[in-house]
């Protein structure tokens, strides 16, 4: 079985030693992709946190290997993405089957001018290691073997209680982001519910090591020859592992499940042979849980401590990444007193509408895959039988729709269009890359706002302090811009408004609704 990617050595912090407790600007517990990627991204913006981990080492199993477009453009800002991509298997297509007949193929990014891929396939491991090295490089306190063992909300703060192995101390922070995975004991201990629905069904999933002439695709069985009456999936990664998904009973025993004995039978029929060896096995059903709120005064909850999907779609690394991102430019703002306190409540109301749409997506895929009653199955088994031959059976066919990111359709950060446009992002979608110069449009964005401009007239009429970018022909063509027309771009990639007629007070008065403060004076 594969082993752990690294190690690393509990090195006691100088706070373990005061009298009274440190205090820090921000504490985040979790030290996986989404704690992580909220760390470097707040050190980049001048705050580095402590982020603490109960482990000494970066854990086992691929887990996540799906890395969108648009957590791979945030990497990209962190400074990892390059590296990940070149390691990575990059893919973009996909083919469905039922048996052993293709129903669909797809293509999940048929344009070009975009920087990234749709999608990589790498280990979690793998993306957690270049995360950590880059934490160092740019400065974050980062504590193994530190476990939170209690925490205490105050009106100003949290007083957290840390274990380790030379002891327990106390530490005080301005704010805690619990970022410490689907049994967050941060959630435990504050006694949150984490309501929703577990589902009977159970999947198999094994990372197997063989050399295969598959194409670097996703491809998804309804019923194959190889495991009737369930599920598979398989998908590439590096170094020549491959990711296969098997669907169970509901009242398969998960411990007989995962032996050695019972999996490389079902391995063997999917494949055909026997030459392959078994790098790490898992049993998991599907989960749709979430916070009901991800705010709790000075505590925050992102990733999976705050919301839970399922698996196929790649929903959750990819949108707890994205949870760090909208949180990163936020939290930052307010602690450089750019921003009121309250910009951190739109943290919860969009990544809350973001959780709402992967768990509606989540459960509608659960739902086809895995029918709960005879009359979906029925509906189910029709859609796929007139799936080959018709369109509209096509787009019923479910086999996990794959990660997006949201568009903040009801944000209270943006700011009506002033006219109507026929194409574009609207206000709260994620802009889409262009090439730009002899790169892309978005590499260009920085960390903080970016009015998005047709003409130099409009040029001039931007803000003090925020970054003007000139469009291009396939910029133009992207966004519907036109002389005249402007885009006011959040830090993390949305859109905060857009104006077909920009004038300079409704310029500013956007950027201060993008801010938080849409009731201050100018």
């Amino acid at each position: 079985m594969q082993q752990p990617y690294a190690t690393f050595a509990y090195t006691p912090s100088p706070d373990q030693a005061r009298a009274t407790p440190a205090r820090h600007r921000v504490v985040i517990i979790g030290a996986g992709p989404v704690g992580l990627s909220l760390a470097i991204d707040l050190a980049l913006r001048g705050h580095a946190p402590v982020l603490l981990d109960d482990s000494d080492r970066i854990g086992e199993g691929s887990r996540a290997i799906c890395f969108a477009k648009k957590t791979l453009e945030i990497f990209d800002r962190l400074g990892v993405a390059g590296p990940l991509v070149a390691e990575g298997v990059s893919w973009k297509k996909g083919k469905v089957f039922q048996r052993d007949k293709l129903l669909y193929s797809f293509d999940l990014l048929p344009e070009d001018g975009h920087k990234m891929p749709a999608f990589i396939n790498i280990q979690q491991f793998v993306v957690e290691k270049a995360l950590v090295d880059r934490a160092l490089e740019v400065g974050v306190d980062l504590r193994w073997k530190n476990r939170v063992s209690g925490i205490e909300p105050q009106n100003d703060g949290v007083r957290l209680t840390i274990e380790t192995p030379d002891g327990a101390y106390r530490l005080n922070a301005d704010h805690v982001v619990a970022c410490d995975g689907a049994r967050s004991p941060t959630r435990a201990m504050l006694g949150l519910d984490f309501p929703g629905e577990v589902f009977e069904e159970q999947f198999l999933i094994a990372d197997v090591k063989m050399m295969g002439d598959f194409p670097t695709e996703r491809w998804f069985w309804f019923d194959p020859p190889f495991h009737p009456g369930g599920s598979a999936l398989l998908h590439r990664q590096p170094n020549n592992i491959w990711r296969i998904d098997l669907q169970l009973p509901a009242s398969a025993d998960a411990h007989l499940e995962k032996q050695p004995e019972r999996v490389r039978p079902r391995i063997e029929a999917m494949l055909g042979h026997s030459d392959f060896s078994l790098e790490w096995v898992s049993i998991y059903r599907f989960r749709c849980l979430r916070l009901e709120r991800f705010r709790h005064n000075r505590v925050i909850f992102a990733g999976d401590a705050a919301h839970q999907v399922s698996p196929f779609g790649a929903r959750g690394a990819n949108s707890g990444v994205q949870d760090a991102e909208n949180l990163a430019w936020k939290l930052a703002a307010v602690l450089d007193g750019d921003s009121p306190e309250s910009l951190l409540d739109t943290y919860d109301l969009e990544r809350g509408e973001a959780a709402n749409e992967n768990i509606a997506h989540s459960t509608r895929s659960t739902d086809f895959i895995a029918p709960q009653s005879e009359a979906e199955r029925v509906l189910r088994d029709a859609a796929l039988a007139l799936a080959a031959n018709h369109g509209f059976a096509k787009r019923m066919v479910n086999s996990g729709r794959l990660s997006m990111p949201t568009a903040y359709a009801t944000s209270p950060l943006s700011t009506a269009d002033d006219a109507e446009w026929e194409c574009g992002p609207a206000p709260g979608a994620p802009i889409p890359d262009a090439p730009y110069g002899e790169g892309y449009l978005s590499e260009c964005l920085g960390r903080d706002f970016t009015i998005l401009v047709a003409d130099e007239a409009t040029a001039r009429l931007a803000p003090p302090g925020v970054a003007v970018l000139g469009t291009n022909a396939a910029v133009s063509e992207r966004f519907g811009l036109s002389p005249g027309g402007a885009y006011l771009i959040r830090p993390d990639g949305h859109v905060a408004a857009r104006f077909r007629h920009a004038e300079k007070g409704a310029i500013r008065a956007a950027l201060r609704r993008a801010r938080g403060k849409s009731g201050e004076a100018a």
